[in-house]
């Protein structure tokens, strides 16, 4: 039987007491020489975020490139969230759904015209249009330069536009769990006891888009697609009575699908099946027939872009997934810099 005296009580409060201390002095008031208060912690890079569909879509650009499939000009208009959850933290769906069509269209190798925000290509046509907005360098330091020109059918159209909506999010669509405990109380033994938790949940989201001819504003593609998440919690606690004192020990783990990544996933296999539709590919197999395409590697994990100079062979595209790549503290290059 273990027994608590006084003295071991005193050690113990000073034993925790020392333990804050340790931790407080973490943290200072008065800012350091690299003019922080305290170091951030964590050093986690910066790393692609594709869902299980990603490798299908640049597969299929890549696909097109080789068979000469070139792409209809698509914008993004609107992906709002109509299910109005909100949550103690905020919005439970992301507002950003836009965003990651756009991306999901980049890693397919589509050619984008901005229609989602283009407030700063319309103010700097206007100042185009007054004369005041100037192209290139001055011929004098500190004077105007040639004035940008507006030129008629400079700006390019777009073929279609893709809109739609998070349209459905569901909670609790099952929801078990289990329970076990057991307890040991007797009049002369210290009361023992245990209990073992386990849950289950399920939720689901949903997506509905529509593919727009902007010429004719026929709607000629709609899709739908719903994705189940799951989320567990495992939890194990024993707590004993000793001579009037209780001790609780417990330790657990829980976790759950991110909503957010879900309707990533959602966006992508949508977009990967309007884009099959646009370029005429066969379907999955299609990634069987990739070779020789000259502009591999401008399409991955992290999205998609053109070429602004005739280097490909020797630019970042094939290491713009990679988790060291520019990491002061993973890349050697970097780290052996003079910065």
């Amino acid at each position: 039987m273990i027994r608590l005296s006084a003295l071991n009580k005193v050690r113990t409060v000073a034993v925790v007491a020392a333990a804050g201390l340790a931790a407080a002095a973490c943290t200072s008031p008065v800012a350091g020489s690299r003019g922080m208060y305290a170091q951030p912690i964590g050093s986690a890079p910066v790393i692609a975020n594709p869902t299980p569909y990603s490798p299908a879509l640049y597969c299929l650009a890549d696909w097109a490139r080789a068979n000469g499939r070139p792409s209809p000009r698509i914008a993004v208009g609107r992906i709002a969230d109509y299910t109005g959850q909100v949550g103690e933290n905020g919005r439970v769906i992301t507002q950003g759904a836009s965003l990651m069509a756009i991306t999901a269209l980049g890693k397919a190798g589509a050619r984008q015209v901005e229609r989602y925000d283009t407030s700063v290509s319309e103010m700097e046509m206007r100042y185009s249009g007054a004369m005041i907005l100037g192209e290139g360098e001055a011929e004098t330091p500190g004077g105007p330069a040639e004035p940008r020109r507006l030129i008629a059918g400079s700006v390019p159209g777009s073929d279609y536009v893709i809109q739609g909506g998070v349209t459905e999010v569901n909670f609790n669509i099952r929801n078990t769990g289990a329970e076990v405990g057991g307890q040991n109380a007797g009049q002369d033994d210290p009361s023992t006891g245990g209990l073992f938790q386990l849950r289950w949940a399920v939720m689901n989201v949903a997506l509905d888009l529509r593919v727009v001819d902007t010429r004719t504003q026929e709607i000629v593609d709609v899709i739908s697609y719903q994705k189940q998440l799951i989320g567990r919690e495992v939890s194990l606690g024993v707590f004993d009575f000793l001579n009037g004192n209780t001790f609780d020990l417990s330790a657990g783990t829980s976790g759950h699908e991110p909503v957010q990544l879900a309707v990533r996933a959602l966006v992508e296999r949508a977009v990967l099946e309007i884009m099959a539709n646009l370029y005429g590919a066969p379907g999955p197999e299609a990634c069987l027939a990739v070779s020789g395409d000259p502009l591999f590697g401008t399409v991955g994990p992290t999205g998609g872009y053109y070429p602004a100079y005739d280097n490909i062979g020797t630019n970042n595209a094939g290491s713009r997934a990679d988790p060291s790549r520019w990491h002061d503290r993973r890349d050697r290059d970097v780290r052996g810099s003079r910065y």
